[in-house]
């Protein structure tokens, strides 16, 4: 599929977040200067993203990635990718989740080998249809605050609960 260097990347992320390795995606960003946005989530430091993407591997939602097309240059990158998951999911408090299926158009930027700017695109309406439903399905959908509030927050209790241990002293 993939023949640029940088699409290999894109292709590599892609992977790992399908295998559900957060160590393998963080690996992918720079370390110094990052950006990604998507419908919930506007990051700007390689540590939180990392927290994320290790909460969104670690997550029950059975996440599964389907890589439609990459195309990618020097600089830029697009992928247009499909994720299928249920959304809410959480065995400890008897939820089943609502199944997600997001078609997502991803916008990369690159340097020196690795991704600097991620943006994830997609119909956030439907997706606030499919992952929460009814009356606050329709707001989350419409209102980017309420999405953000929201998986900020998710992000926030997963770190008190699955903190990283101490690195190694040197």
């Amino acid at each position: 599929m993939a023949s640029h260097s940088n699409a290999l990347l894109i292709e590599r992320l892609f992977v790992a977040i399908d295998r559900h390795d957060g160590a393998a995606v963080a690996a992918c960003y720079r370390d110094d200067s990052v950006v990604f946005h998507d419908i919930a989530f506007h990051i700007e430091s390689k540590p939180r993203l990392a927290d994320m993407w290790r909460m969104v591997c670690e997550g029950e939602s059975g996440l599964k990635v389907s890589i439609k097309s990459i195309v990618a240059d020097d600089h830029s990158g697009e992928a247009r990718i499909v994720d299928t998951y249920c959304f809410g999911k959480d065995t400890a408090k008897g939820r089943k989740g609502r199944p997600v299926v997001n078609e997502i158009r991803s916008l990369f930027q690159f340097r020196d080998g690795l991704i600097q700017e991620h943006i994830d695109e997609c119909d956030q309406r439907a997706w606030g249809e499919q992952a929460i439903g009814g009356t606050f399905g329709w707001l989350a959908g419409r209102v980017r605050f309420l999405r953000s509030f929201a998986a900020n927050r998710k992000l926030d209790r997963f770190l008190r609960k699955h903190p990283l241990p101490p690195a190694p002293a040197s």
